[in-house]
């Protein structure tokens, strides 16, 4: 096992979730997780992560006996700058800073980058840099602006990397994790999903015990992964709970009810929209929505709750990009939105709460699907937010726009289908815009909405790119949601990755 120390970033899961890839189990533990608590776990290699601190000013540290149990260790980002600080190297903010894809020098030889060719592409983010490595130090790697960018104390195993090898902007990177994992570390990589689809389920029932548990389901990809997943571990003791916002896309409510019936969920639906459209009148601030469908959810839970004797558990499809960007979980990371999963719950809730994905990105919930023999096609969906469309609404929830916004999702969605490209895409939507713009039909002045269109490619949804669509299936989709809506007069099409932007719009 190897133990990722969290020191804030926004990626620290993702490391470990690099690792588990290379068949080696791993967790991420608060940054001062005792050393004597991790020698108790048998750690066999430990990660600091990256964050968003300075060593410079008030620094996050590990427990300074982290650096005498023997074991190999990695610094990433600020990672390695605690190493350095630790090992009395001197870090100091630098007017070079580097943000995004730098080019690496691989100056000598290392086992921390055996095989890996130059030119080697990799992420930075940082200001501060080490500008005197640590005594039994040497530098193995450097940037034009960086002297310092991997340094290693081969006799301690003692490595440091100023880069993110664990995102996908850094194509070498996995290898770099793997010469760590495998080489240094020693490990044997026999660990899978299988294994985490057992420990889930035995963690699982021993979380509820002798109680029960309610669960929400979407017939999106995470709620059913854990509807069944949670089944297999409580059976009857579970009771899944449909209940239709309003906010799903069009027609989907009685398509999402039906599938989960045939696949012998004992379903419940719950009609609650006009409730939520109630709840949102008049609100626009997009947290303040996330909030208050989140809370609304839980209390229609705790209402259906009351009526089932010994219940005690809410089972949410809750994922690790929603968890590190809604709040920290285990450290300090920065907060970039709620979620109604997590962010989202009300202080007081009747109801304990069981996440049996919370740890795990997309893929890796398709995959668990996979092992669970779910439907390749609801495993094959793109993601949808848990506030449905109230956040892709950028403006007042009304059954008007709703209405609206659904017939343009089921254009786009129609059109990205029929041009083949729709299992290219990881996630596309539809925008309805709080801006009117002036347009011409039948040859008379009007006055519309705008809608504009977003598809994305991810591996995890931690990073994103725009698709670069067909002109023939923007242009069909335009010209259908045109002239089909008729509070619609135009149709843009969004161009930002994430970073900088983020795949929703609220």
């Amino acid at each position: 096992m190897i133990i990722v120390l969290d020191f804030g970033s926004q990626y620290n899961l993702l490391i470990a979730r690099r690792i588990r890839e290379l068949g080696v189990y791993s967790e991420v533990h608060p940054y001062n997780l005792p050393a004597s608590e991790i020698a108790a776990r048998g750690a066999t290699a430990v990660i600091f992560s990256g964050g968003p601190g300075s060593v410079t000013h008030i620094a996050l540290q590990p427990d300074p006996a982290v650096m005498d149990l023997g074991l190999p260790l990695l610094g990433i980002c600020y990672g390695m700058q605690v190493l350095a600080h630790l090992r009395k190297g001197r870090v100091e903010g630098s007017k070079i800073r580097e943000y995004g894809k730098q080019i690496l020098r691989i100056d000598r030889e290392s086992p921390l980058f055996s095989g890996c060719t130059e030119p080697f592409q990799a992420w930075m983010s940082h200001g501060d840099s080490v500008t005197k490595r640590p005594d039994g130090f040497r530098v193995i790697a450097s940037t034009a602006g960086l002297p310092v960018a991997a340094m290693e104390d081969r006799e301690t195993r003692q490595f440091g990397v100023q880069f993110h090898p664990e995102v996908t902007h850094t194509p070498q990177g996995s290898r770099v994790l793997e010469n760590f994992v495998r080489r240094i570390a020693g490990t044997k990589g026999d660990w899978s999903l299988g294994d985490f689809v057992k420990a889930s389920v035995k963690r699982l029932g021993e979380q509820v015990g002798s109680g029960s548990a309610i669960c929400g389901v979407s017939g999106g990809v995470d709620s059913t992964v854990a509807a069944v997943l949670s089944h297999q571990a409580l059976g009857d003791r579970l009771y899944p709970v449909f209940v239709d916002h309003g906010l799903l896309r069009k027609n989907e409510a009685e398509e999402v009810f039906n599938f989960l019936t045939g696949m012998g969920l004992k379903v419940k639906k719950i009609e609650a929209a006009g409730r939520f459209f109630e709840k949102l009148r008049g609100i626009t601030d997009p947290e303040s929505k996330r909030r208050c469908i989140g809370e609304t959810f839980i209390r229609v839970f705790e209402e259906e709750a009351r009526r089932i004797p010994g219940l005690t558990h809410l089972i949410q499809g809750t994922l690790y990009p929603d968890v590190i960007e809604s709040q920290s979980v285990k450290g300090p990371s920065a907060t970039i939105k709620s979620h109604h999963n997590v962010g989202g719950l009300p202080e007081k809730m009747d109801l304990k709460l069981g996440e049996p994905l919370r740890e795990l990105f997309k893929d890796e919930v398709r995959k668990v699907g996979h092992l669970l023999k779910i439907d390749p096609l609801i495993l094959g969906r793109h993601p949808f937010p848990g506030p449905g469309l109230a956040v892709r609404i950028l403006d007042e929830v009304t059954p008007e726009a709703v209405t609206a916004l659904q017939e343009a999702d089921a254009i786009f969605i129609e059109e990205l289908r029929r041009g083949g490209v729709y299992d290219d895409v990881w996630q596309a939507l539809a925008v309805l815009l709080p801006i009117r713009t002036v347009g011409v039909m039948g040859d008379e002045r009007t006055y519309g909405q705008v809608v504009a269109l977003r598809a994305v490619t991810s591996l995890d949804g931690m990073t994103a790119d725009w698709v670069d669509l067909p002109r023939d299936v923007l242009e069909r989709t335009a010209t259908r949601i045109v002239n089909s809506i008729p509070s619609i007069t135009r149709v843009v099409y969004d161009l930002t990755s994430k970073p900088p932007a983020t795949i929703e719009w609220e």
